[in-house]
């Protein structure tokens, strides 16, 4: 989704041209991923971490394009939202430190968004959704004037009609109505993307799928949508709402989701995950690469873009989705997509540090893990970790005999942390990075806290003197403060 287009509104040809393209992408794909020594390589890390840029009121300022032409960093992208930046951050190798490097750019970086900010009065903020959002901070003013962003709301609009509705349940429920995709703008997410083995892609994409509900139970921090309590992780909600809409036709059949946690496991390799994508979603940007034929490219012994196909993909958001990419000789990543952005640099690493060790450690017994586990139990564990977060209970395998029981999910991230720093061992990440960012989840375990739980808490406390609107100001004021000091949640104090 970060190409730029020239227009967003096509024509029935064009839909045809398309899917015969997306047609011959996968049959290249399939072709490529039985090419002997496709994809070999070190495992890497990276990231894509996305931004608020606030006033100092803590309402969003507008001035992405401003902050963008300023910094002139190729590496600083513009978001939905004329609010929001992404920066993509370096890709490391995956031995060695590569979640210090990675936390030592991203400190370094959000500094100096943080100067640039400033020139406009405002600041930067790495929060999943910014509680002090109004609903008059939404609708097509809002939107970054790039037409990729246009053609996805006309897009989208075609499949599920122009008018949709928000519903989200929680301790306070809302509900809202909307004709475009700024409400998806809320989510700020940090976005890894770990490079894998294609001959071990099944494998490693299934232990991600398994760890992926019991790090975000303990990452969540977006409790609040529009002043409400919801759920610890609304982003989830928020964003499957935002760009589904209704998941059922007119005969009552649900549909295929473009945002979700999966259809089942994976059982021979990534070609499954592609292939769903093309048949299952219907394109909602059918531009065509002029002059590449990818299979004849593959036939040929060459590496093709697979430009469609990737497009196409890009407009379907699995929360764990695989990603083909021609660079560096060709290779398979897992983009992790559920974790939310914030609190600090140091928080973030290590949520990246627990899921990524934790996927490696299931390696080794996945295959026994998921006849225990159904692929729709895991699926339930993902939604319960996002509503209940730290308090969530999951169901899991028992250790001895398998028998599916169920745990809070604060056990069993403690039994599964000597399983995280094996995995991590295995991929050759140093001894004291591992102790010092699981040690950042334990000590998150033991205290009970983690960035969704610090604002309800505050936000409580702050409400018995004042407004809701000014608790929701005064709490994002210290959050701000705290997470420019890269502290841990963990150790944060409570709001005298």
């Amino acid at each position: 989704m970060g190409l730029e287009i020239e227009k967003s509104s096509f024509t029935e040809q064009e839909f045809r041209s398309f899917h015969r393209r997306l047609d011959n992408n996968l049959e290249a794909l399939k072709l490529l991923l039985s090419r002997s020594g496709f994809g070999k390589g070190p495992a890497s890390v990276g990231a894509e971490l996305e931004l608020y840029i606030v006033d100092r009121n803590g309402h969003p300022l507008a001035v992405n394009g401003e902050i963008l032409a300023e910094v002139g960093d190729p590496q600083l992208t513009l978001e939905l939202n004329r609010y929001n930046l992404e920066y993509n951050l370096t890709p490391v190798p995956a031995r060695g430190a590569p979640f210090s490097a990675i936390e030592a750019e991203m400190s370094r970086k959000l500094g100096e968004l943080e100067q640039a900010a400033q020139h406009h009065q405002g600041h930067i903020i790495a929060i999943g959704i910014l509680p002090t959002l109004r609903r008059s901070d939404f609708g097509p003013r809002v939107m970054t004037g790039q037409r990729r962003y246009q053609a996805l709301t006309e897009g989208l609009a075609r499949i599920r009609g122009e008018r949709f509705t928000v519903r989200i349940n929680g301790a306070e429920p809302i509900s809202l109505r909307a004709r475009d995709v700024t409400l998806e703008g809320a989510n700020t997410s940090m976005q890894l993307h770990y490079r894998v083995s294609p001959r071990q892609f099944a494998d490693s994409y299934n232990g991600i799928q398994l760890a992926t509900p019991v790090a975000l139970a303990l990452a969540t921090n977006s409790p609040f949508m529009l002043g409400q309590r919801l759920w610890q992780e609304t982003r989830i909600p928020l964003f499957k709402h935002a760009i589904d809409g209704s998941t059922r036709d007119c005969h009552g059949v649900k549909k295929a989701s473009r945002v979700g946690f999966g259809t089942g496991w994976v059982r021979d390799g990534a070609y499954e995950l592609f292939a769903e994508s093309v048949l299952l979603h219907q394109p909602i940007l059918p531009i065509c690469n002029d002059g590449e034929d990818a299979l004849a490219q593959v036939q040929n012994g060459e590496l093709p873009a697979l430009r469609e196909l990737r497009l196409h993909h890009g407009t379907v958001w699995s929360w764990n989705r695989v990603i083909y990419d021609d660079s560096a000789d060709g290779h398979l990543r897992v983009e992790m997509r559920a974790l939310p952005a914030g609190p600090t640099p140091c928080d973030m690493m290590a949520n990246a540090a627990f899921l990524i060790g934790l996927g490696e450690g299931f390696k080794s017994e996945i295959r026994e893990l998921m006849p225990a586990l159904p692929f729709p139990m895991l699926s339930y564990n993902f939604y319960r970790a996002a509503e209940h977060g730290l308090g969530a209970r999951l169901l899991w395998p028992s250790p001895g005999d398998r028998r599916l029981v169920e745990l809070p999910v604060t056990e069993l991230a403690r039994n599964l942390l000597p399983v995280a720093e094996a995995g991590l061992a295995r991929v050759g990440v140093r001894e004291a990075e591992r102790r010092y960012y699981l040690g950042i989840i334990a000590n998150r375990l033991e205290r009970n806290r983690n960035g969704s739980t610090w604002q309800l808490e505050q936000v409580a406390r702050l409400s018995r003197r004042l407004s809701r609107h000014r608790a929701l100001r005064t709490m994002l004021e210290y959050y701000r403060a705290n997470a420019c000091a890269n502290q841990p949640v963990a150790e944060w104090a409570d709001i005298r």
